[in-house]
């Protein structure tokens, strides 16, 4: 009896008098079952695109670096987090020889990040002192471009106990101006004049004394600058102590800086 009068009930509400449910009511699970199929795809296709998104702007556009040693200290400090332009001078197709067309060419004084030509994958940055066609030489740390010495307010010394003498710099010798000195004996404070060749460029560290530039291991390829960097978007200090914690050791006015 309990069982008649449920069932009366539910007829009452629409069901049929044979027992199956109305269409509504047969319908009413599919729906559901699919706006949440249809949920999860367009979840999964956003991150998709966001993912690609990222990989392109990675790729073509922008990119987050590191600095981890003091070679340009007094511009970039170690814990510096740079935002890099790849766009300005062309970025690279991943995968191929081929690059894009860029919106400028490296100039004298650009910050550049690049792939050096004895550590072809890692990335520095440094400052590019010498463009196609230049001739560079240091004489007692300042440098001379094309026989004008150049004011650099940006560099730091910081070795004033004398000059080093340095066996990789003998590359150098392949490079002279003719009328160079046949006995020609670079060192870190003195070398030169050297002549910078077609697609070539010269780069140092504003940490002039204590930095592994193009004194060192040679130009740097055309081909091999990756980007400008624009300006510290993140900066710590690591060595700090255990009662300043995370906050403390933010530089939080290094944020936002350009890099000039």
């Amino acid at each position: 009896m309990e069982f008649s009068g449920a069932r009366r009930l539910r007829v009452d509400e629409g069901q049929s008098d044979s027992g199956a449910p109305p269409e509504g009511e047969k319908a009413a699970g599919r729906p559901r079952r699919k706006s949440l199929a249809v949920g999860f795809s367009e979840w999964a296709r956003s991150i998709l695109i966001a993912f690609a998104l990222f990989l392109g702007l990675r790729a073509f556009l922008v990119e987050a670096f590191k600095i981890p040693t003091g070679s340009m200290e007094g511009t970039l400090l170690v814990g510096d987090f740079l935002l890099v332009n790849k766009a300005v001078f062309g970025a690279k197709i991943p995968g191929t020889g081929l690059r894009l067309p860029g919106f400028a060419e490296p100039e004298r004084g650009d910050v550049v990040v690049f792939t050096p030509p004895h550590d072809p994958v890692r990335s520095y940055v440094k400052r590019l002192v010498g463009v196609p066609g230049d001739t560079l030489e240091m004489v007692d740390k300042a440098l001379w471009v094309n026989g004008e010495q150049m004011a650099e307010p940006y560099i730091r010394l910081s070795d004033h106990r004398g000059d080093a003498l340095h066996p990789r710099m003998s590359w150098q010798s392949n490079h002279l101006l003719a009328n160079s000195s046949p006995g020609y004996r670079p060192t870190r404070d003195n070398w030169g004049p050297i002549v910078v060749p077609n697609e070539q460029f010269f780069v140092l560290g504003d940490n002039r004394d204590n930095s592994e530039d193009s004194r060192y291991w040679g130009f740097v390829p055309r081909r091999s600058i990756r980007g400008r960097p624009m300006f510290v978007y993140y900066s710590f200090q690591s060595a700090v102590s255990s009662e300043r914690r995370w906050a403390g050791s933010v530089r939080w006015g290094r944020i936002g800086r350009a890099i000039r």
